[in-house]
């Protein structure tokens, strides 16, 4: 009878794995996991930092793909080419996704959409004009500094672009044409020209599109498995973030004028602390931001001249001072940003337009002129505080005032008086000068 048992338990140890199995292949795969990531506004530093680090974030956790909402007007060369060489090294396939509809890939967009595994657009969105554009008033290099400049930014940024598109199998043609006629196309015509590969109006359409298809990656096939997948938002850190909102022109101008008006203001009043600390952190925040920007070095001098003429003016009330202040002011903010940079790819974005320039000059002009008015009108008025405040004061004698002394109330305080003729207690005076805690006073007749 041994025997039957040990059939018998061997019978149901195997019942018991082969439902165990079952239960396995009956339950459903996990939902694929797709890192996301916005680069919407310039490329800069800090935008760079962000996409660089979604790059790894997504590699480690083994995503199946990270996916890119691009939304941008161009920015830095150097940060472009750190999103590239990311790209192009990434061990995830990288989606871009221009949009929502009115978003462009523009300039430096151009390189980080060529750069992807695979690129959409949704309807109604552009890419191209990857031009460079520099020069203080926004003309073609050969304008600003010759030919020969305008020769090698342009070789340069080409033989960069081409590169990225062979490399992607993409139109290597357009690409240079991109850079070199500033040629710009919607999103169906990119379609046409092997810009990109799919016409998207969401991510999600572009996502349930990519699956199924095969990109190489680290030079192997990678299956893409994209259809509902779970999306993992990436978002940038607080340092990231903190540098790409610092990196406008407008942010730094505004910075600059805080940090030299609160420096002024500290260096004229001693021991206020509150402008001096203001002014000093405004100066460090706008530093941090001019290393994301080209920013030019004679504006910045320009603006801090005009804020100390402003400042003068506090002190002299000559009118000129404010007024020459206002004209460095509005030099200082349309020169700000240096478009004559060849490691940039500049747009109109970039430029401080007058609208904002002028408004924000005359404001801060306006200021000073108002504080000058008001410490003109506060050096004509008789002092108020101190010994000199008290003169003129009427108060109470709490006991007898003579010539030997006597006390008073006067200003709130109790002081020791005297008076060249006797007051009794309780009568009504006025000080006529002060020396030392003593007054000198005569009685009020009524």
């Amino acid at each position: 009878m041994g025997w039957f048992w040990r059939s018998v338990w061997r019978l149901f140890v195997l019942g018991v794995l082969l439902a165990g199995q079952a239960t396995g292949l009956a339950q459903p795969p996990a939902p694929p996991v797709v890192s996301r990531c916005v680069l919407d506004g310039m490329v800069d530093a800090g935008s760079s930092a962000y996409l660089v680090d979604c790059v790894r974030r997504a590699q480690q956790a083994g995503h199946q793909a990270l996916l890119i909402r691009l939304d941008t007007p161009g920015g830095e060369l150097e940060a472009t080419r750190n999103i590239v060489r990311a790209f192009l090294g990434s061990r995830v396939p990288i989606l871009v996704w221009v949009g929502p509809s009115g978003a462009r890939a523009g300039s430096a967009g151009v390189f980080i959409t060529l750069a992807s595994h695979l690129a959409a657009m949704a309807p109604g969105t552009n890419i191209g004009a990857a031009h460079p554009i520099v020069g203080l008033t926004g003309q073609d290099p050969e304008q600003a500094g010759g030919k020969e400049l305008a020769r090698k930014i342009e070789n340069d940024t080409v033989a960069f672009v081409e590169a990225i598109a062979k490399q992607r199998g993409r139109n290597a043609e357009w690409a240079a044409r991109a850079v070199r006629e500033s040629e710009s196309v919607p999103a169906e015509r990119a379609l046409a020209l092997h810009v990109i590969e799919h016409v998207a109006p969401t991510e999600a359409s572009f996502l349930e599109w990519a699956n199924g298809r095969i990109v190489t990656v680290a030079d192997t096939p990678v299956t893409l498995r994209t259809a509902q997948a779970q999306v993992v938002e990436l978002t940038p850190s607080l340092s990231q973030h903190v540098l790409h909102l610092l990196a406008q022109p407008a942010v730094v101008y505004i910075l600059f004028l805080l940090a030299g008006l609160g420096i002024a203001v500290e260096l004229s009043h001693p021991g206020t602390f509150a402008p001096g600390i203001v002014g000093v952190v405004c100066l460090v925040l706008a530093l941090l931001a001019s290393s994301a920007l080209p920013v030019h070095l004679g504006a910045v001098l320009l603006l801090l001249l005009g804020v100390a003429m402003l400042v003068a003016e506090l002190f002299v009330t000559s009118g000129l001072l404010g007024a020459a202040g206002t004209v460095l002011l509005v030099l200082g903010g349309v020169f700000l940003v240096d478009r004559f940079n060849p490691d940039w790819f500049i747009d109109n974005p970039m430029r401080l337009s007058l609208g904002m320039v002028l408004p924000t000059a005359i404001f801060v002009a306006g200021a000073a002129v108002f504080l000058a008015f008001r410490a003109a009108q506060a050096r004509r008025m008789p002092q108020l505080a101190g010994d000199a405040g008290l003169v003129g004061e009427v108060g109470q004698t709490l006991e007898a005032v003579s010539p030997s002394g006597g006390e008073v109330f006067v200003h709130g305080e109790r002081w020791a008086a005297v008076s060249p003729t006797p007051i009794s207690r309780g009568a009504r005076v006025v000080v006529r000068r002060v020396e030392g805690l003593t007054l000198f006073v005569d009685e009020v007749k009524t």
